[in-house]
């Protein structure tokens, strides 16, 4: 009975090891098309806003959201985790754009601009709190892909 036990043990090792290895390919797999993406969409974009002839405001801050998109793909595979604070500066920026984007070009100001910046300024607050938050409580230590311990413990900072 003891050597069934030894090869369910090493059975279960070498599963283990596969398993690891092709979810970790899948994670780097998407990261790099997530990046390269990411990487192609701003280029068209510099490349459009270049073919103009000249840079609006809106072509500026999509710029901004594909470099909070690349720098969230870069602190991802580097740490494995996803700060959300970039979720919510992508967020913001995204806000500002329609909102310039709206008042500049569209129609008068109404009650939507209201909620537009209402959106903002409770991102914003969001912002604040997870700063706060991860200041006061920190997570535990990050680990890399290889279950490596990075730096001492992991804040969202």
């Amino acid at each position: 009975m003891k050597w069934i036990e030894q090869g369910r043990e090493r059975m279960h090792k070498q599963a283990n090891s596969i398993g690891n290895f092709l979810v970790e390919g899948f994670h780097y797999l998407g990261l790099f098309a997530i990046g390269a993406a990411t990487a192609f969409a701003s280029v068209m974009a510099f490349v459009d806003m270049v073919g103009k002839g000249a840079a609006s405001v809106d072509d500026i801050l999509l710029l901004f959201i594909y470099l909070e998109l690349g720098a969230m793909v870069g602190i991802y595979f580097k740490t494995n985790h996803l700060p959300i604070r970039f979720l919510l500066y992508i967020a913001i920026t995204a806000l500002t754009r329609y909102l310039i984007g709206d008042v500049s070009h569209h129609k008068a100001p109404d009650i939507g601009l209201l909620y537009l910046c209402g959106g903002i300024f409770f991102l914003a607050l969001s912002v604040v709190a997870v700063r706060f938050a991860s200041y006061k409580f920190p997570s535990s230590k990050a680990i890399d892909a290889t279950g490596e311990v990075i730096g001492e413990n992991y804040t969202d900072k």
